[in-house]
């Protein structure tokens, strides 16, 4: 039964929902790569978009975050409340500089 053509596809498959949870959450690194834009602003008005952009971006890894179950072990657990709690400094961090630079 090892072989058999149901348990090779859901092999496959659920190889596959990993491949794309794996994508799925480098793509949640993006505050980086916004900041490096937001560093390199032609004007005021560009910085302060990309600084918008970096808060939503540090926003949404937040929820990403909350939403991973890391209960398998505490320390994937401990892991996802650190990078949590790094994404909540990013949010107060890049809400203080859109304040301090006029943006709302």
């Amino acid at each position: 039964m090892n072989d058999s053509p149901r348990r090779r596809n859901l092999e496959d498959r659920t190889f596959q929902f990993a491949q794309a949870v794996r994508s799925f959450v480098k793509t949640i690194g993006s505050v980086a790569a916004n900041w490096i834009e937001a560093d390199e602003a032609l004007s005021k008005k560009d910085f302060l978009m990309r600084v918008k952009i970096c808060r939503k971006e540090a926003k949404e890894s937040r929820l990403f975050l909350r939403l991973i179950d890391a209960g398998l072990n505490k320390e994937n657990g401990v892991k996802r409340d650190a990078l949590a709690a790094e994404a909540r400094e990013l949010v107060l961090i890049f809400s203080s500089i859109i304040s301090k630079s006029g943006g709302s």
